[in-house]
């Protein structure tokens, strides 16, 4: 059984605490106002992610270029995200055309390298294969795992989320 061991449970190397959860959206102005005056969030750094600054993308093992505009926000210390999909192949693509908006992920962040690497194994020894990844700027990795088997949401991982960058700007 996936994620035992001769009937022990064995926990992941390091401890996965939500850092974020992020909701796709098909336009991001619409959804900045709706967020900000239905729930007082803000402000949000906005980040147009495109080459140079997101680089080293890969979707499904294929290097793969794509675009998506982002804006992070901080609600009580929880980061929340919202993402538009902009050009090119990527899962927040998949997500809107095939559920429409809505939350598309749940992130668990800010691991070192070493960390980051024994969670790859500790998710692929239960078999869940990284459906989507890349690097933003020089500090940053992310990659999204398919842990929808197991967990029943797709988990996001890396080193660390773009709201501690410069954003492109800031709403409102």
């Amino acid at each position: 059984m996936a994620g035992s061991n001769g009937g022990r449970i064995v926990a992941p190397p390091v401890p996965m605490t939500i850092t974020q959860i992020a909701v796709v959206v098909a336009d991001m102005e619409s959804a900045l106002r709706s967020y900000t005056e239905n729930l007082g969030w803000g402000p949000w750094s906005v980040f147009d992610y495109k080459p140079p600054l997101l680089h080293d993308t890969v979707v499904r093992g294929e290097k793969t270029e794509f675009r998506m505009i982002g804006a992070e926000t901080s609600v009580n210390g929880l980061g929340f995200e919202l993402i538009q999909p902009v050009s090119g192949p990527s899962i927040y693509q998949e997500f809107l055309d095939t559920h429409g908006e809505g939350v598309q992920h749940i992130a668990c962040m800010k691991h070192s390298t070493a960390d980051s690497e024994a969670l790859k194994e500790h998710w692929r020894e239960r078999g869940a294969e990284i459906l989507m990844g890349g690097r933003i700027g020089e500090s940053i990795e992310f990659y999204y795992l398919d842990t929808s088997p197991l967990l029943k949401f797709v988990l996001e991982s890396g080193s660390g989320h773009a709201i501690d960058l410069e954003p492109t700007y800031v709403f409102p």
